[in-house]
């Protein structure tokens, strides 16, 4: 009898399970089994299945050979560059095996992103915010920036999508604002830079998919006609070239203007973007300065949090974090009378502020948030109390309040599944 994996090439990254005990030799669709997961989805070009391990949750993409091949090189080469993208597992080729059903399609496989959100589910799970009354604006308004934060980044790389849409891109919360992470790289092209006309091409594409996506979701969920989505994905593309502009013009500053070296620092900085060399050229009058800067990949505030405590956030998180670490610090010196290093007020701050909150969160709760959103959470639900009530809270109380009456109302996001009383909430996209 011939053996039906005979001639399986399986290829795993090390920290992810081996694979092994899934049915390589049928059609992903004819799959059964245990570790399958039902994950309410949308239309696919693919088939897409998922599998549950202690590890986490995996997304199995059948894929013709030369398609997965290049896709899963993409993605290890976008995460070498740190874009966000979803972290590729292994790819699976099976087209050397002996099967009745014939040669198989290879098997890209991905691990899913915890606490990540399809747009859909972003509609469906959206709750009322206190700084907007609009609330579906407001949730459009997130959607666009986290759409021209990723689009840039990619662009500044010379990274050319040709297919950006809602449906291939998952969000993450982000302290009030949304993180972009690409899952769906088959038509995606590097190249050394990019032309204006390839950037045009890329940023059309996204704003037709983009307002399609969106007039799709109106009819589905029977949302109200505004904002249009039409507008909308135009205001994509003015963010776009608000933020490629500041990203990449030349400033041209005088003899005494050198403060504006620093104040475009800033300005970068506070984009979430390090500063990696600073370009001063004359000019043909020989009476001022032509300013370039080469930026490096967003993550400024995040890198900064990770090397004085450890944590891994999103961007915007981590500058909400670093706020509060720097109004703890600087509270402890006042009750010390001294100064207090940076990396010492940083462990204090650890076990005496961040790791409590944290701790207190019952067990059957864990899956509504991660950890430092939850954190940034807490913190705002301190200084909306201590509004409403007049007075300081402090951060215990705020604590009880937020564990007793709002987290308790907030979707599971750890990963959303399907669920036959709730489909319409629980849907995911991956192309």
């Amino acid at each position: 009898m011939v053996n039906p994996r005979m001639g399986l090439h399986l290829r795993t990254r090390p920290g992810h399970p081996d694979f092994l005990d899934l049915e390589w030799d049928r059609p992903l669709d004819e799959w059964e089994g245990d570790r399958l997961v039902e994950v309410a989805r949308g239309q696919h070009r693919h088939v897409v299945r998922f599998v549950a391990y202690d590890e986490g949750l995996y997304a199995l993409k059948e894929l013709p050979p030369r398609i997965a091949t290049r896709e899963h090189a993409m993605l290890r080469r976008m995460a070498d560059e740190s874009l966000p993208v979803v972290d590729v597992a292994g790819i699976v080729n099976r087209q050397q095996m002996r099967v009745p059903a014939g040669p198989l399609e290879d098997v890209l496989i991905t691990r899913y992103l915890d606490y990540s959100l399809p747009y859909r589910a972003l509609f469906t799970h959206r709750r009322p915010t206190p700084e907007s009354a609009d609330e579906l604006g407001h949730l459009h308004e997130r959607l666009l920036d986290a759409l021209a934060m990723l689009l840039v980044r990619i662009h500044l790389l010379g990274f050319y999508w040709g297919d950006c849409s809602l449906s291939n891109t998952l969000f993450r919360r982000d302290a009030g604002a949304l993180a972009a992470y690409i899952v769906d790289l088959e038509t995606g092209e590097y190249h050394p830079t990019l032309s204006d006309g390839q950037r045009a091409e890329d940023l059309e594409i996204t704003q037709i998919n983009v307002a399609g996506g969106l007039m799709d979701l109106q009819a589905e969920l029977e949302l109200p006609p505004e904002p249009d989505p039409v507008e909308t994905a135009e205001r994509l593309g003015e963010r776009y070239d608000l933020l490629w502009q500041e990203l990449t013009t030349e400033e041209l500053i005088g003899p005494d203007e050198r403060y504006k070296i620093d104040a475009r620092l800033r300005r970068l900085n506070e984009l979430g973007f390090a500063v990696d060399e600073l370009e001063l050229l004359s000019t043909e009058g020989g009476d001022a300065l032509r300013l370039r800067t080469a930026v490096t990949e967003q993550g400024h505030h995040r890198r900064r949090l990770l090397s004085l405590t450890g944590l891994q956030a999103q961007e915007n998180q981590a500058r909400s974090v670093l706020n509060d670490l720097a109004n703890y610090r600087a509270a402890v010196e006042r009750e010390l009378g001294r100064q207090l290093p940076e990396t010492v007020a940083a462990h204090r701050w650890l076990s005496e502020v961040y790791e409590p909150i944290v701790a207190a969160v019952p067990e059957e709760l864990w899956t509504k948030l991660e950890a430092v959103e939850l954190f940034h959470q807490v913190i705002e639900h301190k200084w909306f109390l201590s509004e409403r009530k007049g007075r300081d809270v402090g951060v215990l109380e705020a604590m009880d309040s937020f564990l007793s009456d709002v987290l308790p109302t907030v979707p599971d996001e750890r990963s959303v599944l399907a669920d036959e009383h709730d489909a319409a909430v629980d849907w995911i996209g991956f192309g």
